[in-house]
C-alpha cells in the first residue's frame, strides 16, 4: 500500500483505517441510506464529487489513484467495517481517489450534510471519523500519488506559484520536471504541448490547464464553486486567516449560516510561518499551515461554506433590505444579514526599480518546503526583524548554507521575540547585519545572480552572489476594496472601530451598522495569532446581539449578556 511508506502513517494506521464495531454501524445507520454495487462497477471516481461517506456493511471495495499518467495505483482495500471517504467528502469536494467494488458491495452512504449531523450528534463516533478523514488527508499529503499534477521546470515562476497555491490549499499534488522526467514527457508528447506554453497542469477528472490562474485551477480542482446567489447568510466573512478561521468556527458552531471569502488561500501570513512556538496550548510548536488547517477542518465541521479563491470588490446594501450585498469575482455577488472585514495584511515590497523582476522565482515572501528546496545548500539574504523573519531565518538556517539577516534598526530585541533572538544567536550559520539595506538586485531573465546592500553606519556596501531573497518587512492594511464602501479608515489605511468612530460603537463595530472588523486589518488590534484569535471569538458575540435587535436569528442568551 503507497500509504505505508510514510512512518508517520504507519504508526497510526489503525486510527487511519478503523474497523468499526457493530454498535458504531448501528449508531450511522441513521444518517444514511442504503446501497448495493455490483461486483466491477465504480462506486468513486477521481475527480467528481463522492455521493458521501459510504460505510461497508459487507464485501470489499478498492481504492486507487489513476494519476492520469499510467495504470492505477493501488491505495488500499477495505472491507466490512471500514468507510470510505477523506476530508473532501466534509464539504462535497470532488474526490482525490477512485474506488471500485471489487465484488457485491452492501453499504450505507452518508451524505456531505448528514455526515456533519454525525460529527455534532455523536460526538465519540464523530472524532474517531474527523480523525480518520484528517489522517487519510495526511496520507495523500505525503505519499504524492493522487490530486492534479504540476509540469514544468523546475525554479520556473510559474510552477512555484501554482505549487504554492496548492500547499496552502491543503491539497495533495506532484510537481514534475518537464526536461527529466519521462512521465511528463509522454504526457506533454501526448497533449502536444508546446514548451513555451509551460506548465501545464493535469486535474483528477482528466481537464488539461496550461499556466491556469489560482482561481482557474482552485475551480477545476473542485475547491471553488458558484455562489448561491438566492441564499441569504446570517454572516459574510472577508479574510480566512486566524481571525477570520476563528470567527467562521465559533459562528458556525453557535447555528449561524456563515460563508468566507479569501483572495488567496486559507491561513493568511499565520499560514506561511515556518513554525509558532508561542501560540497557548503548543508548548513544541507548530507550523502555521498546520495551526490553520486544523482551522480551516474545523470550520468545514461546522458547516462553513468556503469560497476560496474568491476577492470581495464591493460592499453595498443588498436591494431586498435584508443587510448587504457582497460583490466578489467574476460578477457573483453574495448576501448577508451582517459582515466580518477579516481581509488582513499584505506583503510590503522593497522599493526597488526591478524588484517584480525576480518575484516568484528569487524574491520570497514566505519560507515553505518549497523555498526551502530551491536553495538548498546556498546562501540567502532574508530581510527583516520581526518574528515571522526570525521564524523563516531559524527555519532556513536547517536547510542552506548561510542566511544573512538584514535589519534596518541597530537591533533585533525592539521588534522580536527574545526566544527568537537567542535561537538567531545560536546557529552559526546566521549573520545578522543592522542598519543595513538592500539597495539593488542584478539578475538575468528573472533569476537573480547578485545581491547588493549597503551599511547606514559605514556607508559600505557589499555585493554578495546571491540567487535568493526573503522578504519580511511587515505588512500594510488590505483595504483597497473598501475604498468605496463607506467604512470608515484611518490615515494608514486600517479599519476604524468602536469609540474611534462613534460614541457606544462596541469595539469591533466599524461606521457602518452590522459590519465588523477583526484582526491586522483592524486599527489599533494586537499584530499577533492568539490577539487575532481571540477578536474572530469576540465578535460572534456581536453578530448575535446585532441580530436579534435588527430581525435576524435569535441570539444565544447568554451571548447577548455578555456582549
Amino acid at each position: 500500500m503507497a500509504l505505508s511508506v510514510s512512518p508517520t502513517i504507519a504508526a497510526r494506521r489503525d486510527q487511519m483505517f478503523p474497523v468499526l464495531a457493530d454498535a458504531d454501524i448501528e449508531r450511522m445507520r441513521r444518517f444514511g441510506e442504503a446501497r448495493s454495487y455490483a461486483a466491477g462497477e465504480h462506486i468513486v471516481t477521481a475527480g467528481t464529487v463522492s455521493p458521501g461517506l459510504i460505510l461497508i456493511l459487507s464485501g470489499k471495495v478498492d481504492i486507487t489513484q489513476a494519476g492520469g499518467l499510467g495504470p492505477r495505483e493501488a491505495i488500499i482495500t477495505y472491507g466490512a467495517g471500514n468507510f470510505i471517504g477523506e476530508l473532501a467528502q466534509l464539504s462535497s469536494r470532488p474526490s482525490l481517489v477512485s474506488a471500485e467494488a471489487a465484488g457485491p458491495v452492501e453499504a450505507i452512504v452518508i451524505p456531505s450534510q448528514r455526515l456533519r449531523d454525525l460529527m455534532v450528534q455523536e460526538a465519540n463516533l464523530g472524532e474517531r471519523v474527523m480523525r480518520a478523514l484528517i489522517l487519510r488527508r495526511v496520507g495523500l499529503l505525503e505519499s504524492g500519488i493522487s490530486g492534479p499534477i504540476v509540469i514544468g521546470p523546475p525554479g520556473n515562476g510559474d510552477v512555484l506559484r501554482l505549487e504554492g497555491f496548492l500547499r496552502r490549499s491543503g491539497l495533495p499534488h506532484r510537481a514534475l520536471d518537464s526536461d527529466t522526467d519521462p512521465c511528463a514527457k509522454t504526457l506533454i508528447e501526448r497533449f502536444h504541448v508546446d514548451p513555451h506554453h509551460l506548465p501545464i497542469v493535469l486535474c483528477p477528472n482528466g481537464k488539461l490547464l496550461h499556466n491556469p490562474g489560482e482561481g482557474d485551477l482552485a475551480r477545476c480542482v473542485g475547491l471553488l464553486r458558484p455562489v448561491d446567489a438566492d441564499k441569504v447568510y446570517d454572516v459574510a466573512i472577508v479574510g480566512a486567516g486566524p481571525a477570520g478561521l476563528a470567527a467562521a468556527v465559533y459562528a458556525a458552531s453557535e447555528g449561524l449560516s456563515t460563508i468566507v471569502f479569501d483572495c488567496r488561500a486559507f491561513g493568511g501570513q499565520a499560514g506561511a510561518s515556518s513554525r509558532i512556538e508561542n501560540y497557548l496550548g503548543f508548548p513544541t510548536g507548530i507550523t502555521g499551515m498546520a495551526l490553520m488547517a486544523r482551522a480551516y477542518n474545523q470550520a468545514q465541521k461546522f458547516g462553513v461554506e468556503m469560497v476560496i479563491p474568491d476577492e470581495a470588490k464591493l460592499l453595498g446594501a443588498a436591494d431586498d433590505m435584508t443587510g448587504y450585498r457582497l460583490d466578489v469575482g467574476d460578477g457573483e455577488a453574495v448576501r448577508a444579514r451582517t459582515v466580518v472585514i477579516a481581509s488582513g495584511a499584505r506583503y510590503r515590497r522593497l522599493d526597488i526599480a526591478n524588484l517584480a523582476q525576480f518575484e516568484g522565482t528569487s524574491v520570497h515572501y514566505w519560507a515553505s518546503p518549497i523555498e526551502a528546496r530551491l536553495c538548498r545548500d546556498q546562501e540567502v539574504a532574508l530581510v527583516g526583524a520581526g518574528n515571522s523573519a526570525g521564524q523563516a531565518a531559524v527555519y532556513l538556517a536547517s536547510q542552506v548554507r548561510k542566511v544573512t539577516l538584514l535589519a534596518r534598526r541597530d537591533s533585533l530585541d525592539a521588534t522580536m521575540s527574545r526566544y527568537l533572538v537567542e535561537r538567531i544567536e545560536a546557529q552559526p550559520n546566521i549573520e545578522v547585519l543592522p542598519e543595513t539595506e538592500i539597495e539593488a538586485l542584478d539578475g538575468h531573465e528573472g533569476n537573480l545572480e547578485e545581491v547588493r546592500w549597503r551599511s547606514r553606519a559605514t556607508g559600505v556596501a557589499t555585493t554578495r552572489p546571491i540567487r535568493h531573497v526573503f522578504l519580511f518587512i511587515g505588512a500594510d492594511p488590505n483595504t483597497d476594496w473598501l475604498t468605496r464602501c463607506d467604512v470608515a479608515l484611518d490615515a494608514k489605511g486600517f479599519v476604524r472601530t468602536g469609540a474611534d468612530v462613534a460614541p457606544g460603537h462596541g469595539p469591533m463595530e466599524t461606521s457602518r451598522s452590522g459590519v465588523f472588523a477583526i484582526g491586522d486589518v483592524r486599527c489599533g488590534s494586537t499584530k499577533r495569532v492568539a490577539a487575532a484569535v481571540g477578536e474572530g471569538a469576540q465578535v460572534v458575540a456581536a453578530l448575535h446581539a446585532y441580530l436579534a435587535q435588527n430581525g435576524g436569528r435569535a441570539s444565544h442568551p447568554e451571548l447577548t449578556r455578555r456582549s
